[in-house]
């Protein structure tokens, strides 16, 4: 059966898992049996709230007797080291932009990563059913970065499909009332797109099994499983050569072997070279490693992956309020979860910290950490966390710190706030245009600059700015800037908020919680106005009297507290302040409790 593998790549929400539903949809595969729902690929929780793809997943579909192998890739530079890793797994990508907003900040990293790998490239302009989609303009913008990105002739003769990927139809010309379905782009796919390159019968080594691990996973009934390329030779359960990371090779035993079919996984006794498979029965396998010939053992290049920029730190819950919610509160449940992450995410790193009760984690960017917390809160785990911090190299006998390229789009009024806000950041305007009242201003700003900013943003343009961020890399350090240092209101008692407390508490700053609350000494209850730390007693109660009672006089009315996620918080607080997060509650807290501690 002939074969081709896809990557589909994009900036965020620009519709790649909608386009992946559309394609699953009117395959071969899937044209009798009806499909239900939208973003199908998306299964993690988290990618579903959020809208985002966070792995990257892997789906076969049938089309005119050749299978495809589709995978969806994250969008996030954050989520970078999955997408690098999934370019070894295909020959051709299908580039997705948004037929309004053109190529953004994050199509340029996805397609560096294609055009490094060689790969053919087919543009699908999607989004064209939008009233103010401009087709031709997005396909000239596409040009351009590709050149600016440094494709070869044959890149940058790339085919473009226009498309709705929410309606399911797609055509050779951007005219949307001649389309019917998405079978242009299947033909296009079958076209463009080479089928794998196979080593001829000729060559010696051409029988030698060479397979890589590009990504791994678990499953319930075969344990830890990893999804690879059968890169030559022919892949069968049994005895193989395991390389490691380090050129270490050990003989190991391959229980099942799997090829993806549909959204299933399906057991097959052989796999050829060129198909996409998983395979388990190796349980310390790990990203980046080699499976090959007992007799013939040789390495595929390792992945380069590029390195953690941002760092904070874990530990366990050391609140009164500690192991109230979770289920895991100590540090060996901590300990194995970091470790256990390492195994799938290869961006990430954890070191001992300070004390053996901490662990410095290390990651590609803020959302990258906040995912990893937020995931391992829902799995029951109670944790508190450190402000993000940017990690610091020294080459050459130069201090570099990274810095990022930041694309911002707001309301043309509300623009002058923010290049005053990013300029005390040392951000660096590089370019400023206004279209139909929206100004588009672009960056460069080192990621210190960033952190605890999108809070900021959010709230100075009214929750009408959107801005992207992709990492430019390490540069010389650009100084030292003053961000306005934040002051808290601190909870003077242990106890439970009430009216009569937080009325007078609110007078002073800005409230996180509301009354009927739990509250602990040196819990940060809300923002003071001023930005030095204040003491407030939200537990304080109306003393009766006889002529009174409790409730009297606390009609005032409150003011509706700030609702403080776990990345909000993560971004509010100070280098004296910590998170704490458990399953059910997000509190703030300061690093000693008690006030006399912080004085000293």
């Amino acid at each position: 059966m002939e074969l081709r593998n896809i990557a589909i790549i994009a900036h965020v929400d620009h519709g790649k898992t909608t386009l992946v539903d559309s394609l699953l949809r009117q395959s071969d595969t899937f044209k009798e049996k009806t499909l239900e729902g939208e973003a199908i690929l998306d299964s993690n929780p988290l990618e579903r709230e959020r809208g985002i793809t966070i792995l990257a997943k892997n789906v076969a579909v049938s089309y005119n007797g050749v299978k495809i192998n589709i995978v969806d890739t994250p969008g996030h530079a954050d989520f970078g080291g999955e997408v690098e890793r999934i370019m070894n797994l295909v020959d051709g990508a299908l580039l997705l932009v948004d037929a309004k907003d053109g190529p953004m900040p994050q199509t340029r990293f996805v397609l560096k990563k294609a055009i490094e790998a060689g790969h053919r490239i087919i543009v699908v302009i999607n989004k064209i059913d939008k009233p103010d989609a401009r087709p031709d303009w997005v396909v000239d913008q596409t040009f351009d970065l590709f050149a600016t990105l440094g494709a070869t002739d044959e890149q940058q003769d790339f085919p473009v499909i226009y498309a709705s990927a929410k309606q399911g139809k797609a055509g050779l010309d951007s005219d949307l009332s001649h389309m019917t379905g998405i079978k242009p782009l299947f033909d296009t796919i079958l076209k463009e797109i080479p089928a794998p390159q196979l080593l001829t019968a000729h060559d010696p080594l051409f029988t030698a099994l060479q397979v890589s691990v590009a990504n791994v996973g678990y499953d319930q009934y075969k344990g830890k499983t990893a999804i690879g390329r059968v890169v030559r030779g022919v892949f069968r359960p049994g005895q193989v050569a395991w390389i490691n990371r380090d050129g270490k090779m050990t003989s190991a035993k391959v229980t099942s072997v799997m090829l993806f079919d549909g959204f299933k996984k399906t057991e097959v006794a052989e796999a050829q070279a060129g198909e996409i498979v998983a395979f388990a029965g190796i349980d310390d396998i790990n990203i980046g490693e080699t499976i090959a010939d007992l007799e013939h053992p040789e390495a595929l290049p390792i992945l380069k992956i590029e390195e953690p920029t941002v760092k904070m730190t874990f530990g366990i819950n050391t609140s009164p309020f500690a192991g109230q919610e979770g289920q895991y509160t100590t540090t060996r449940n901590l300990k194995e979860r970091l470790e256990r992450e390492l195994q799938n995410d290869v961006a990430l790193r954890v070191e001992s910290g300070a004390t053996s009760e901490v662990f410095i984690v290390s990651g590609r960017g803020e959302l990258h950490l906040a995912i990893l917390i937020e995931n391992m809160r829902r799995e029951g785990y109670e944790l508190q966390v450190s402000r993000p911090q940017v990690i610091f190299k020294v080459m050459d006998g130069i201090r570099q710190e990274p810095f990022e390229e930041v694309s911002i789009e707001v309301p043309e009024g509300m623009s002058g706030v923010v290049i005053e806000k990013l300029g005390k950041r040392r951000g660096e305007l590089k370019d400023l245009r206004i279209e139909n009242g929206a100004a588009f201003l672009e960056f460069v700003i080192p990621t210190r600059g960033l952190i605890g900013f999108r809070n900021e943003f959010l709230m100075d343009t009214r929750g009408q700015g959107i801005m992207n961020a992709i990492l430019l890399g390490y540069r010389p350090y650009a100084g030292e800037f003053g961000t306005a240092a934040h002051g808290s209101l601190v909870a003077y008692e242990t106890g439970e908020s009430n009216s009569y407390g937080l009325t007078a508490a609110q007078e002073r700053g800005q409230l996180f919680i509301g009354p009927g609350v739990k509250v602990y000494e040196g819990m940060v209850v809300g923002q003071n106005a001023k930005p030095d730390d204040l003491v407030v007693n939200v537990c304080k109660e109306k003393r009766l009297s006889n002529m009174r009672s409790k409730g009297d006089g606390v009609s005032e009315g409150l003011n509706t507290p700030r609702q403080m996620g776990l990345e909000e918080a993560i971004e509010y607080i100070g280098d004296d302040e910590l998170v704490e997060v458990t399953p059910k509650s997000i509190h703030i807290r300061k690093l000693y409790l008690k006030d006399f501690e912080r004085k000293r």
